[in-house]
């Protein structure tokens, strides 16, 4: 959909262990969490290449080998923080 706005937060919420999570099942299928270190390993980074049907190509980020493929969204700002928390080492 178009003209959606979308606000990413950065937090730092203490111990995972703590936490109590109910995220809406219809917005949300799963939770799951992946260390810095491993989002910061080239191995696991790569890049995804998109062509529409009118001949425009585009590329986004993908995160790999972890329990899931982080794409789409989630993977572009999955970028930007990781741009933003470990600048010259991403």
């Amino acid at each position: 959909q178009q003209g959606q706005m979308v606000a990413p937060v950065v937090a730092n919420l203490g111990p995972l262990e703590d936490l109590t999570l109910t995220p809406n099942p219809d917005e949300v299928e799963e939770v799951f969490t992946l260390p810095l270190a491993h989002l910061l390993r080239e191995e696991n980074q790569g890049y995804t290449h998109f062509r529409t049907a009118g001949g425009y190509g585009y590329t986004l980020p993908v995160f790999l080998n972890g329990p899931h493929k982080v794409w789409g969204l989630t993977a572009i700002i999955t970028e930007l923080t990781l741009e933003l928390l470990a600048p010259g080492r991403y």
